[in-house]
């Protein structure tokens, strides 16, 4: 396929990913996207006039947020579309800029600073700082090929995990509580219906964002290597 000529990497770290996928090591991955998710929440609610009471994560790739005022629709539809757009943006920085260390370190710092106004239990206490220190460390000590790398690596979870998590939240158990579930209650129609929405609007961004970022496969990864010494 002509768009992945040239983007060896990005193919090798997706195949990586599948292979591992239902491993242990793939799991902290999991988990961020998952603190994307509630992060989306939050910025949502506090973008939109709210506030936001609570941040949570736990091991088995679950979370909330706890939120107040703002508006519901967009704080709600924020989750799953948000944490996509997030990593994202991620993956075009690392394609298409050489900002890997300093959006990395920014990341970090953020994280930290989630953690100390809206995040109580120890599990997502010890995990946002252990990412954030883990992140500032790599844009600190590390070179900016492995920063880049970082941000790939983020960005394709997001493309992997996302979809399958609203199709699996929204579609398959439509009648488990999540999002879709909600906002149904809220505003009407059904889980599924709002669940395709969103998987539909999820695999746009995708192919939107891949499309743009794979545009001049001959030369992102050689030649950003090469601008980067």
């Amino acid at each position: 396929m002509q768009i992945l000529k040239g983007h060896w990497q990005l193919i090798l770290i997706t195949a990586v990913m599948f292979l591992f996928w239902n491993t242990i090591f793939v799991v902290p991955l999991k988990i961020l996207i998952v603190y994307l998710h509630e992060l989306s929440h939050a910025l949502a609610a506090l973008l939109t006039g709210g506030s936001v009471e609570e941040i949570s994560l736990s091991p088995w790739q679950g979370g909330h947020a706890i939120t107040r005022g703002g508006s519901r629709f967009l704080t709600l539809t924020a989750g799953y579309l948000g944490s996509l757009t997030i990593g994202m943006a991620l993956l075009m920085i690392a394609l298409k800029t050489d900002a890997d260390r300093i959006v990395l370190g920014l990341l970090g710092a953020f994280t930290l600073l989630v953690a100390l106004l809206y995040i109580r239990d120890l599990f997502a206490l010890a995990f946002c700082i252990g990412t954030g220190i883990a992140m500032l460390a790599a844009a600190r000590y590390l070179s900016v090929t492995v920063n880049d790398l970082i941000l790939r690596v983020i960005g394709l979870t997001s493309i992997l995990y996302v979809p399958f998590d609203i199709f699996d939240d929204t579609i398959r158990r439509s009648g488990a509580r999540s999002d879709a579930y909600m906002l149904a209650e809220e505003f009407g129609g059904p889980t599924i219906f709002w669940g395709g929405l969103w998987l539909l609007a999820s695999l746009a961004i995708i192919y939107l964002c891949l499309r743009h970022g794979l545009g001049n496969s001959s030369n992102v990864d050689f030649g950003k290597r090469v601008q980067k010494g």
